[in-house]
């Protein structure tokens, strides 16, 4: 059973970063797309970046193309979210979450999105203030 655990979050001035941790127990990560997601205050859950295990493209959502890196340790089962040029816009709880995908090669590798319903494992969450 997969069991996501995130940490790094905290609280930075905004220009500043953080570095987001997902780290991965009892699968391995291969033919798995992992999300980030985030919500603020009085808003809705939004994707933010996705990785797929199997291939390795990303994707990110617009608002923070430029500042955010999602990236993979494969000998740690960690997925990393580096956070850059930090905006008090980006305040939210942040949340990894983990999509198992099976089938042709092609299908395994497809772009990964944001649609909640195809996550079938989440984490805790972890704060991420920016402030100054």
């Amino acid at each position: 059973h997969l069991q996501l655990v995130e940490s790094g979050g905290g609280l930075v001035q905004p220009g500043g970063s953080l570095r987001l941790s997902c780290a991965a127990s009892g699968v391995n990560l291969d033919y798995y797309v992992i999300g980030w997601f985030r919500q603020a205050p009085g808003k809705e859950r939004e994707g933010v970046s996705c990785l797929v295990t199997s291939g390795g493209s990303t994707n990110y959502i617009d608002s923070v193309k430029g500042r955010f890196t999602i990236s993979r340790d494969n000998a740690k089962d960690t997925v990393y979210l580096q956070m850059n040029s930090l905006k008090p816009e980006d305040t939210a709880v942040y949340y990894c979450a983990a999509e198992r995908r099976s089938g042709t090669m092609p299908t395994v590798q497809a772009m990964c999105m944001f649609l909640e319903r195809e996550y079938d494992y989440w984490g805790q969450g972890i704060q991420v203030t920016v402030s100054s």
